[in-house]
Formats: C-alpha cells, structure tokens, sequence
C-alpha cells in the first residue's frame, strides 16, 4: 500500500486483546503505541507468548507497527540521571519492538538548557555539548540495529518550544550530523511540529517544498513515518496543539500535497489527534479519503 493510515492506539488488556483488537476495529493500517508508561521511566517488560502472537498477527495481516518512546526521555538533558535514564529507556523500546515486530521507534529529539539565561550567554556551547550527548548515547544504540531486518530509530523534530536541540527539517542537518547520517536514524516528520518551527504547510506548494527540503537534508528513504496532525496556533508559533484534521491552521489541503509526494511513498501516517482512537471518528475515513 503505498501510505498506510492509522492512529496511536492504547494497549489497554494487552497488545493483542487491546492493541490489535482496537486497530482492526477502527480499520486501521498501521498504528502506533506505547509499550510502558508514557510518562514514566519504568522499563516494562513485555510477555513472550503475547509478543509472539501479537508479532505474527501483525506479519499476516501486514500492519505496520510503530512504538513511541515515553515523553519524558530527553537525551539533551544537562542532568545525568535524566540522560542515562533517557539512553536506557529508548535501547528498552528498541528491544520491544524488535521483540513484536514494529518498525520503528520514536523518540522526540530533545532539548538543552541554557544555565547563562535569557540573556542566551553560553547557548552555543549548551547546544553543542548536548549534541555531543545525542552522539554518545544513540550511535552505539544505532550501531546494535544496523541490520536491514532491524526495528528503525524514528528522529521527530519538536515544536520549537524551550531549548529545542532540533524544532523543524532545517535542523535536521546538525542533527543527522551528529549521528554520522547513520543509515538506521529515521525521520518522523510531525507536521503539527514541524508547522509550529515554521514550515509553511498552509501555503499551496509549501508542503511540497517542505518535504523537498527534508529530503535534500536527509536524503532519500530517511523518511519513515509521518505524525498527521493540524494546528491549533498559527504558523511559527511554537506551540504542539492538534486539533482535527482541516480544523487547525494548517488544513486539510496539506495533507493531499503530502500524500502526493515521492518521498512519502510507502511511508505511514499515524493521527495523533483528539478522539482519533474512537471507533467512527472522522479523521481516518478523511486521510483515506484525502490519500
């Protein structure tokens, strides 16, 4: 299929009776969860027999599964324990997924704070050394799943709020550097996110471009998963609000644009909007329509 739809979707009694279940009752073609707590630091473990049966429903009925990361992993954070807990939570989804057969995992790329203020003193070096910790804790992660047949690390540029390491597809360059463009870091594009840093997706053609300028950056195949969401702020704004599809700034003629791109051949979108995951919301049967 040339770009599957889907939502994020709760586990609720478990992968299978819950994930799976809920997925195929909302006609789903690819879907994304947490396999934890989104917002806390617990490793969880997963079941074996569940995660095997829920590992082969998905291989027949040929689902695309991705596992977001929990929100408070920050692998720009100057405090040490919030770091290492970082690196260790995304190498643990990492095992997760490989263990039910996702994708790919994401996890927002972070940020930094600047300990000279507001008066911005001392950000270039705050920039650059947690860039270095980015490097440190994610290449030898990226290194452990360089084989073809291995679960993807989806990268998704924030909103451009706080000390944002990486807020839109410009800053993709800096980034992906200091991964050595390693060829198993992925891009999530979340066009929520990347309208907030200032992408004009409300424009005719400036998805287009948008997604032109994604690939010069990161070159072709990079992309691997796209986060659907409208804004509720205007452009540039830096905010992460989504509303529904077409009732944001953004709208629902970016959408086609993005569907109709080569780049986006392939290449999932997830809804990460309100009420996306109840059964006859409108935002799915939309993005089918629209693709």
């Amino acid at each position: 299929m040339r770009t599957p739809v889907g939502t994020h979707v709760l586990m609720g009694p478990g992968l299978v009776k819950g994930a799976l279940a809920s997925a195929d009752e909302l006609g789903c073609e690819s879907f994304q969860i947490f396999v934890g707590n989104p917002r806390g630091w617990a490793l969880s473990a997963g079941k074996p027999a569940e995660d095997a049966a829920f590992a082969a429903a998905i291989a027949e009925s040929r689902q695309r599964v991705f596992i977001h990361t929990p929100y408070l992993v920050n692998l720009g954070s100057p405090t040490a324990a919030t770091y290492e807990k970082s690196v260790a939570l995304v190498a643990h989804n990492l095992t997760r997924a490989a263990e039910i057969g996702a994708e790919g995992v994401v996890v927002h790329t972070g940020s930094y704070v600047d300990p000279a203020g507001p008066d911005g003193a001392g950000a270039v070096e705050r920039h650059a050394a947690a860039l270095r910790q980015v490097r440190e804790g994610l290449l030898p992660l990226l290194d452990t799943i360089a084989d073809d047949d291995a679960p993807w690390l989806l990268l998704e540029p924030t909103a451009g709020q706080g000390r944002s390491l990486c807020a839109g597809v410009d800053d993709l360059e800096a980034y992906l550097g200091a991964l050595d463009d390693h060829p198993k870091a992925g891009i999530c594009l979340d066009t929520c996110h990347v309208f907030a840093a200032g992408a004009p997706l409300d424009e005719p053609g400036g998805a287009t471009a948008t997604l032109d300028r994604l690939v010069e950056l990161g070159g072709s195949g990079r992309l691997r998963l796209v986060h659907a969401n409208d804004s509720m702020d205007v452009r540039g704004a830096m905010k992460d609000r989504h509303p529904k599809i077409g009732a944001g700034h953004i709208g629902a003629a970016a959408f086609s644009e993005l569907f109709a791109h080569p780049a986006t051949e392939g290449v999932p979108f997830i809804l990460e909007t309100p009420g996306s995951r109840a059964v006859g919301d409108p935002d799915l049967a939309l993005l089918k329509s629209l693709r």
